[in-house]
């Protein structure tokens, strides 16, 4: 009993310190993430709650090859939001690798020369308190063009810590030769690390955190960019980028000036520098991109960019005018109304006019309720009270800066059709047209439509009366499906559409049968008797991919050789001799990717016990040993066979 008590004693120990360590594990992982008390270490904190990033820029941090930087001021002129992704290649990489490793200094398996799975997911929670602390290097001030050496408060962004998002690619190598599971204390259970000094490409991307607007801020400019403002960057050590800037719509916004000083030394535009482009886009916003390459030989020369905006109107500008490829005047032009809808496509739309500052669709309706825009790509949305059926209206075309064309067109825009359909035999689908009126007759085409799967097209006729057209789904997959075609009439423009009645094509079961052997049997033997082969086809009426089970005295086996529609598969009937049954009935089953079921059961009959009974009736007074017996007798090799064959029929079962 005194044995028994020590035992009982050690083994609580062992477990209550285990109990110990685990609780200390997750006391320091909980302690990492959740404790907002900094601990200063030369700059950085000691754990990773927080990351003292101050002074540092992006280029610091992440030593890129090639950088793009899209920054959309938003439409309050006090925030913006900012998308960057750094391509890291080479040597690069492994400094950037060295940069974050070294970020958690003081935290478990920071700063020990191996970047980790655990430190890549710590760069996404805590990496935006890090980003927060950085320097934007841009700023934006309202007046007189400024410069450096101006004397003037620049007005300097700001990054959000709650806007921020951060993500990377192949941080962690995948693959790499010297991949290990993580060594420091507390990492997690599936945690892999690689030497920092590898040098596999990896890419970093910053934007604004999922439900959040801006990562940004500023203070608000007063005059929202009516008046004359300076836009500032710092592209010291900016190698190779490519800055994008995005303004607010506001007419006759554009650049006035732009220079780019070497510590206040003014440089030469076409050999030092390229000059920054500007694109007004549909919408009415400005864009500007600026290509930036700093030779790191320079450093430290300080390099700035200035680029002076203004409303002014400029001395001269072309008026916009309409191209013959516009629509004819009067024309109709179709949409669904209701709600707001892509109406024409900005690569026809841009046809329509040109100007040589871009161009934009002014529409003015005579129903209330109805309006156009533009979105920033150029499509033309229409957006219509529910009920609606059409409204003509009065369409001009603007430039950037007011100039408007003398030529105003007329249109119409309206419903052609109400549609309904529903599948009712499986196969087809009946799509039921009601002309709106808007057009005196039209041709209706149409197919089943699902991804990159289509039906068979139909057409149709419709005047003043519904129709109804079948639509095939032949060749469809069982889900969803929809309605896409096109309408066509005189005076009005092709009418593309596509139709989401919520229709979902069920999927049929698969046809799986047996196939008979020359002697009309079901089954052919093997010469040991102790397994049979069975032969098939099987196929699935929606193209579907079909798995083959057996099932066979409790056991199961997949193991099916399939070439086309035929299946093969042998079956040993080691299973059901252990278990004495002599009655062999297989339950195949076929199963679709929808999950849908066919069966095919077939009786097996053994050879040897239909030649034993007819043996039997034959001669009626047989004194074998046998008798009777429905099985053959098994000597000691073939006892030895059908347990070999049993286990190995368990093992895949197993498997």
């Amino acid at each position: 009993m005194a044995a028994r008590r020590y035992y009982v004693s050690a083994t609580a120990i062992t477990m209550l310190i285990m109990m110990l360590m685990m609780s200390i594990s997750n006391g320091i992982t909980t302690q990492e993430l959740t404790n907002n008390e900094p601990m200063e270490t030369e700059g950085r904190q000691d754990g990773l709650s927080d990351v003292d990033c101050s002074g540092y820029t992006f280029e610091d941090l992440f030593d890129y090859n090639f950088a793009l930087f899209n920054i959309d001021i938003g439409a309050d002129w006090a925030t913006a939001g900012m998308t960057a992704t750094a391509f890291v290649n080479g040597s690069n990489s492994a400094t950037v690798r060295e940069n974050l490793d070294g970020l958690f200094e003081g935290a478990p398996g920071g700063a020990n020369g191996w970047i980790s799975t655990d430190e890549r997911e710590a760069v996404r929670e805590i990496g935006p308190m890090c980003i927060e602390d950085m320097e934007t290097r841009l700023g934006l001030r309202e007046g007189v063009p400024h410069r450096t050496d101006s004397g003037v408060d620049w007005n300097d962004m700001e990054f959000v810590e709650e806007g921020i998002a951060l993500d990377e690619v192949d941080l962690v190598a995948p693959n790499h030769p010297e991949e290990r599971s993580c060594t420091n204390f507390g990492a997690n259970p599936d945690c892999k690390e690689i030497p920092v000094y590898a040098t596999d490409d990896l890419q970093i991307s910053l934007f604004v955190k999922n439900g959040e607007s801006n990562n940004m801020r500023f203070d608000q400019l007063p005059n929202k960019g009516v008046s004359d403002f300076t836009l500032a960057l710092n592209v010291t050590n900016m190698t190779n980028a490519e800055l994008v800037l995005t303004f607010p719509a506001l007419q006759g916004l554009r650049i006035a000036d732009y220079s780019m000083e070497d510590d206040g030394v003014a440089l030469v535009e076409g050999q030092d520098y390229t000059a920054p482009l500007e694109e007004f886009l549909p919408d009415g916003k400005l864009r500007i991109y600026q290509d930036v390459d700093y030779d790191k030989a320079d450093w430290p020369v300080g390099r700035n960019l200035f680029i002076d905006f203004t409303t002014t109107e400029p001395e001269s500008n072309d008026i916009p005018q309409w191209t013959n490829a516009k629509p004819n005047n009067n024309s109709i032009i179709p949409l669904m109304t209701g709600s707001e809808y892509l109406t024409v496509t900005a690569e026809e739309l841009s046809d329509w006019a040109t100007d040589s500052n871009g161009w934009n669709l002014n529409c003015v309706f005579t129903e209330n309720g109805w309006s156009s825009r533009q979105d920033e790509t150029g499509n033309l949305l229409v957006s219509s009270p529910s009920g609606a059926t059409s409204s003509t209206a009065t369409c001009s075309v603007s430039d950037p800066f007011g100039a408007v064309a003398e030529e105003t067109l007329d249109f119409t825009f309206g419903q052609p059709f109400t549609a309904t359909a529903a599948i009712n035999d499986g196969e087809n689908i009946d799509f039921t047209v009601t002309p709106s009126g808007l057009v005196a007759e039209m041709t209706v085409s149409a197919h089943a439509h699902q991804e990159n799967i289509m039906g068979s097209m139909r057409s149709s006729m419709a005047s003043n009366q519904p129709i109804t057209i079948a639509l095939p789904m032949d060749g469809l997959k069982p889900g969803n499906v929809m309605v896409m075609g096109t309408a066509s009439a005189n005076n009005m423009m092709n009418f593309a559409y596509m139709l989401d009645f919520g229709l979902e094509k069920e999927s049929l079961p698969p046809t799986v049968s047996l196939r008979m052997s020359f002697d009309g049997k079901n089954a052919t033997w093997d010469a040991s008797g102790l397994q049979f082969t069975l032969k098939g086809t099987v196929s699935d009426p929606d193209g579907e991919a079909v798995t083959l089970a057996l099932q066979l005295c409790g056991s199961s086996a997949t193991d099916f050789t399939k070439v086309g529609i035929n299946w093969e598969i042998d079956v040993s009937i080691a299973t059901c001799v252990l278990q004495e049954i002599s009655t062999y009935d297989v339950k195949i089953t076929a199963t679709d990717e929808s999950g849908v079921e066919s069966t095919l059961e077939i009786n097996v009959k053994d050879p040897n016990a239909q030649e034993d009974s007819n043996s039997g009736s034959s001669t009626g007074d047989s004194s074998s040993s046998d008798e009777g017996s429905a099985l053959p007798s098994v000597s000691m090799l073939a006892t030895v066979s059908v347990a070999l064959l049993g286990a190995a029929l368990m093992r895949r079962e197993e498997e």
